[in-house]
């Protein structure tokens, strides 16, 4: 049975309707294996280390004054003695940071991790100690203080491997935990001998110099904070993709595809993160925005530019539009060759629409076995090849099979450059298709599109204007 022209265009667009269900349910796989992926994150955090976050480093002391008070009158009248408890801190003037990274890529299953390994080098420097100086409040009281200690903290310990520290060029030992029982428990600290902090509240006079060498594993991002009233970090790592995340952009930063170099250098004018550390506020993740009351960082989040899931969900989004070009380049070689090329079937269509969905699908999942790049290229290959024997069939002619292929071929191309240049996606997404609809206008210029909708499909013409 032959197809009018208008029961065949109805047909044609109940079928691009059935295939857009299709790329939806595609797309939700494509969403569902992410999920997947960001589970195996999850869990290789939870076994091995998460994001990193160096909190510090800080002097701290803790100091207890005592005092005799008279309490009631008369005979009841005695004597007590009242205790003033009280927490002195002190944040570096000067922080000058090193940190060496190389990546350590971690698997759960078929999804990869991104993790490093970092050894960071951290010089703090307090010119004097008289903000940890302890002072009495009332006359003639007893003043006594714990030993001073320096502490740093990380936002998951069980990524420390090593860890070094030097007071004024002396090596010390380092102990577990920052001493510090609210907010930044987790961490390293050292005690600061006799002769820097004596017990009775007073201090050296003189600057300190404090040096800590951390070696330490973590996942996705590694952190900062500025805690000096001067700040420097210089960050290496062998990672070509890095992604400059927390408050505040590197001054300077080098790119390539052995790694990158990057400087950042704050001042207490540009971040409070010092003073927030005395009275505790939280650190929250390295992309918290500006407006979340957390300490502020300076983070390197390790990214994958080609991120097969992202990738394929964007792809997907130009599915739909696959569809309708490939359908018009169907549609216009039957309307302008007349019986040079055989009718086609709405059926064929279905079959070249479903060859088009499959593509994502195979694309997705070649490409969590290989490179993106691979993976798009055989997917592609291998739905342009059937298209193009299909299309030689379903229009009669090798030739117009060939052309139907190479055309194929090129709208792969392009959505391959769509994907790649995310900046500039709209402006070339925007050109091809102003192109398409030109080419699509010239070509059909002379049809007499009324005729075309009444014409016999055995007429040997096309319906021409004259």
């Amino acid at each position: 049975m032959k197809f009018p022209v208008n029961g065949k265009v109805v047909a044609v667009v109940g079928m691009t309707l059935l295939l857009g269900m299709v790329l939806t349910r595609i797309d939700f796989l494509v969403a569902e294996r992410r999920g997947y992926q960001e589970e195996a994150v999850a869990s290789v955090q939870q076994s091995h280390a998460g994001a990193q976050t160096l909190i510090g480093p800080m002097l701290q002391r803790r100091c207890t004054e005592q005092w005799e008070i008279s309490v009631g009158e008369g005979e009841s009248r005695r004597t007590e003695t009242a205790r003033r408890d009280f927490e002195l801190q002190a944040p570096p003037t000067r922080l000058v940071v090193e940190s060496d990274s190389r990546a350590d890529i971690r698997y759960r299953g078929l999804f990869k991790v991104n993790g490093y390994m970092a050894r960071t080098v951290m010089q703090a420097q307090w010119p004097h100690l008289t903000p940890i100086e302890a002072h009495r409040e009332h006359m003639g009281s007893r003043l006594t203080c714990e030993p001073a200690r320096v502490w740093l903290a990380t936002s998951d310990v069980r990524g420390l491997r090593l860890a070094q520290l030097t007071v004024n060029d002396a090596a010390v030992d380092v102990r577990p935990g920052t001493g510090r029982q609210e907010t930044y428990a987790k961490g390293l600290h050292a005690v600061m001998s006799e002769s820097i902090a004596p017990d009775d509240g007073s201090v050296a006079r003189g600057p300190l110099a404090v040096g800590i060498v951390v070696e330490m594993v973590g996942t996705t991002s590694l952190a900062l904070v500025p805690a000096g009233d001067e700040t420097h970090w210089t960050m290496r790592s062998d990672w070509p993709h890095p992604s400059f995340i927390g408050r505040f952009l590197p001054d300077r930063r080098e790119v390539g595809e052995q790694g990158f170099t990057a400087h950042w250098a704050l001042s207490s004018l540009a971040t409070s993160a010092g003073a927030e550390l005395m009275v505790g506020r939280p650190l929250c993740a390295p992309d918290a925005g500006p407006l979340s009351n957390c300490l502020d960082t300076l983070a390197v989040a390790y990214v994958d530019p080609v991120n097969p899931y992202s990738l394929s969900d964007r792809a997907i989004k130009y599915g739909l539009l696959f569809v309708v070009l490939t359908f018009v380049s169907v549609a216009l070689a039957e309307a302008l060759s007349g019986r040079q090329v055989r009718r086609v079937h709405p059926v064929q269509y279905g079959f070249v629409g479903l060859s088009l969905c499959l593509f994502f699908l195979l694309l997705l999942s070649l490409s969590e076995h290989m490179a993106f790049a691979a993976a798009y290229r055989w997917a592609s290959g291998c739905c342009v090849a059937l298209l193009g024997i299909y299309a030689r069939f379903m229009l009669g002619r090798l030739r117009d099979g060939l052309w139907f292929g190479a055309g194929m071929a090129l709208l792969y191309g392009l959505l391959y450059v769509l994907l790649l240049r995310e900046q500039t996606a709209l402006l070339v997404g925007s050109i091809g298709l102003f192109a398409a609809l030109a080419a699509v206008m010239l070509i059909t210029r002379r049809v007499d599109w009324y005729r075309l909708g009444s014409v016999d499909p055995d007429d040997d013409g096309v319906a021409v204007a004259s």
